[in-house]
């Protein structure tokens, strides 16, 4: 086996993994760690695993893959637990595996350690902690993109429903860039930012409580805190994570239920999406928000309450730290206003984002 033998991480860090029965999955995930750029045995790569109600061997079998040899620039911290009642989920688990490593580098490095978290069924490109830590150099959070791992069993119709759907999100990114593109997350990027490839700072990590420990979303939940605390969130192009196509996970509402949907699509179900304009009118109505808190005084009060924004309103966003807080904690209040987004099919979803597209660019 090749150590990794790249010029060494700049920034102390951790990657935080929640696991339940991923006696198959969790040693590709942790090979590919030990194959990260920029980590010795010497110098090795922290790595929590948060192990909970497990019955199918996994400790044992990482345990096997450390005595083969294989992680060998990892250190490797495994967290038996047994979680119970409403607690027993990934939430509390990854919540867990967090503050584990947030608690690692407390007492060896100091306050300016990285937290990185991804899937046990995940599998990692070797320059993935270098590109998190690189990308952090301009922004408070990174979200990694996810690339469907179909483990060279792909269905030719399923691979060509993965593209038409992030040619979906890729154009309601574009959107973005020809009304109201955002200075810290410049094109080229993707739009992903979920449990399977996160980082974030320690310090900042404490700053907002920790990751929500919720049965579902825990990963949306805790970039939604940060943002509302003004970090600039990255969807840098250079963070990829390679996630499982499986159709039966370990959380209902994660990326199985989602592989799951798109199977089903295969067999005739609709897949509908919001219309273009939607995403027209969101990143608008942000973008109007951006303007309003750079305005002072009475100013600003007038523009928001053009918006529909009135004091009571204003009172309860508090102190805002910059015009990233102030929309993110504005906007769900708009959005809770608005009439539901209509939908319509990926084809005519698509079709409408193009040519709104055309139309905002033929106007510039």
């Amino acid at each position: 086996m090749t150590l990794a033998t790249a010029t060494p991480i700049a920034r102390p860090c951790v990657v935080c993994i929640p696991a339940r029965n991923e006696a198959e999955r969790l040693p590709l995930l942790l090979a590919s760690l030990a194959r990260q750029d920029g980590f010795s045995a010497e110098a090795p790569l922290r790595v929590v695993v948060l192990a909970n109600n497990c019955t199918d061997g996994t400790v044992a079998a990482v345990c096997a893959l450390q005595e083969s040899g294989a992680l060998a620039t990892v250190a490797l911290r495994v967290i038996e637990a047994t979680l119970e009642g409403v607690q027993a989920h990934v939430g509390t688990a990854r919540r867990m595996a967090l503050d584990a490593g947030a608690d690692w580098l407390d007492a060896e490095t100091g306050p300016d350690g990285i937290l990185l978290t991804t899937d046990a069924d995940a599998r990692l490109p070797a320059d993935w902690v270098a590109a998190n830590v690189a990308a952090l150099r301009d922004a408070d959070v990174v979200g990694g993109r996810l690339v469907i791992d179909d483990d060279g069993a792909a269905d030719p119709r399923l691979a060509e429903l993965h593209a038409r759907i992030e040619r979906y999100w890729a154009g309601v990114r574009r959107l973005e860039d020809l009304l109201d593109p955002p200075p810290h997350d410049p094109a080229p990027r993707h739009g992903d930012h979920t449990g399977a490839s996160l980082a974030v700072p320690v310090a900042l990590y404490r700053a907002v409580g920790g990751l929500p420990p919720l049965p579902c979303g825990e990963d949306n939940a805790l970039v939604g805190l940060l943002r509302a605390r003004g970090a600039r969130l990255r969807h840098c192009p250079d963070v990829r994570v390679m996630v499982s196509s499986r159709h039966t996970g370990r959380v209902s509402g994660g990326m199985a239920t989602e592989m799951a949907r798109r199977a089903r699509v295969l067999d005739g179900e609709p897949y509908l999406l919001p219309e273009a304009a939607h995403w027209q009118a969101l990143v608008l109505r942000r973008a109007e928000l951006r303007r309003a808190f750079h305005l002072a005084g009475p100013a600003r009060a007038e523009a928001c309450a053009r918006l529909g924004l009135g004091a009571a309103d204003l009172a309860a966003l508090g102190d805002c730290p910059n015009d990233i807080a102030f929309v993110e904690r504005a906007d769900p209040i708009l959005e809770s206003r608005a009439p539901p987004a209509r939908e319509c099919t990926l084809d005519r979803a698509l079709a409408d984002l193009d040519a709104l597209a055309l139309s905002l660019r033929d106007a510039a």
